[in-house]
């Protein structure tokens, strides 16, 4: 499946660079997978898909693959994480966007005379928001520990990953 995915639409981020995990993106994203079904957090659903930064690149082939994370009650709300070799480092990072659906963006656009096409969708219950916070940490954590495995196995020390988000959540 492809995917575009707009800057616009992220509105929390984690990443890191692990130096020498050239070739272990594989290994992340098995881990990550294994530790969110691990953690029968309800409603999370895993699948692999092809990024692309937008709709006319992607037909140039500039893509890249991820993980999406979604979650069953939240479906404006995904994760998407992303390993690749950075040279002989490996790029983790996970991005969590909010993208409504076409009704709920044109009608947040009307009622924020195009301030916004998210109003809908941030506007969010106690429960869904505490749903929200739950679903990002527990993939954020996941992926956090798959991370300090390949950095133990390669001898690193794990006490010196920022481990919280840029965004809209500040996850930790």
């Amino acid at each position: 499946m492809g995917v575009t995915l707009k800057d616009e639409k992220i509105i929390d981020r984690w990443s890191i660079i692990v130096e020498e995990g050239q070739g272990k993106a594989e290994q992340i994203y098995q881990d990550t997978e294994s530790y969110i079904k691990g953690s029968k957090a309800p409603g999370i659903e895993i699948e692999k898909v092809k990024v692309r930064p937008s709709w006319l690149k992607g037909l140039f082939g500039v893509e890249r693959n991820y993980v999406m994370v979604a979650n069953e009650g939240l479906g404006d709300y995904r994760m998407f994480i992303g390993v690749r070799d950075y040279g002989n480092n490996l790029d983790v990072s996970w991005y969590l966007t909010c993208e409504p659906g076409f009704f709920k963006k044109k009608l947040s656009e009307v009622l924020t005379r195009g301030a916004s096409d998210k109003a809908l969708s941030f506007n969010l219950d106690l429960f869904q928001q505490q749903d929200l916070n739950a679903y990002a940490t527990v993939v954020h954590h996941c992926l956090i520990k798959a991370v300090e495995k390949i950095m133990a196995g390669l001898g690193q020390d794990t006490s010196k990953i920022d481990r919280k988000s840029r965004g809209f959540l500040g996850i930790s």
